[in-house]
């Protein structure tokens, strides 16, 4: 675990403007170790949506980050250029957008284990809400026609955790999904709008915000603790 750096699952906050310095990136930019970090900006789950990468960019901008270039994955995709982008870079941004999309993409492209290798490598990583979800362990499949669960496909497991974001308004609903579908004594964490889980190379958690856990036990999944521990 030499050299390692924590990672940071957040869950976006949609009522925020983001017209100012976000403290919750300032301390992600901060464990990067230098000053003004680069970021190679992974938009697997949001098709390369070039607004959304302008957006995420400014926002980075104004949080303390330095320049951030697109590490195209789905739009003009050639390995080894998205491998140079991600290399250079001080820190890999997974961007929000469709969970399974974005694990298809990962998929088709081959990725996880390149991403796996920078990360045992000291790369810090970072995702928000469908990203931070893709780098834990995996989530639920939705059959279309009637939103009802088609089962569970593996995320990226780069983070040894079940976790959701910004579900709060529907109690979790597929949270609870994911942990029924997982083995027995199964934990999840809710992250909270604002939120978030950093991730620590030995696999300690630290919220920052309010977290969720919930936990399945004998077939049944229950919230047993809400709050800014864990």
């Amino acid at each position: 675990m030499s050299g390692r750096k924590p990672m940071f699952l957040i869950a976006g906050d949609p009522g925020n403007r983001h017209t100012r310095s976000d403290p919750l990136l300032r301390a992600v930019f901060e464990s990067c170790g230098v000053s003004s970090p680069s970021i190679a900006y992974i938009g697997a789950a949001s098709n390369d949506n070039r607004g959304f990468f302008g957006w995420v960019s400014g926002y980075f901008r104004k949080s303390g980050s330095g320049g951030v270039t697109l590490a195209p994955t789905v739009r003009q995709f050639e390995r080894r250029s998205f491998e140079k982008v991600c290399e250079a870079a001080d820190a890999i941004f997974i961007s929000g957008g469709d969970v399974e999309e974005g694990m298809n993409v990962v998929a088709r492209r081959s990725l996880a284990p390149f991403l796996s290798e920078l990360y045992r490598g000291g790369k810090l990583l970072f995702g928000l809400s469908a990203g931070s979800i893709m780098l834990a362990r995996a989530w639920v499949h939705w059959e279309d026609d009637d939103d009802s669960v088609g089962g569970l496909f593996p995320c990226l497991r780069i983070a040894d955790i079940l976790c959701d974001t910004h579900g709060e308004g529907e109690n979790w609903r597929e949270l609870r999904a994911l942990l029924k579908l997982s083995p027995e004594s199964s934990i999840g964490y809710g992250i909270r709008a604002g939120s978030a889980i950093r991730v620590d190379p030995d696999g300690t958690l630290e919220p920052i915000g309010k977290i969720d856990t919930l936990v399945k036990e004998g077939g049944v999944v229950r919230k047993v603790k809400s709050g800014s521990r864990l």
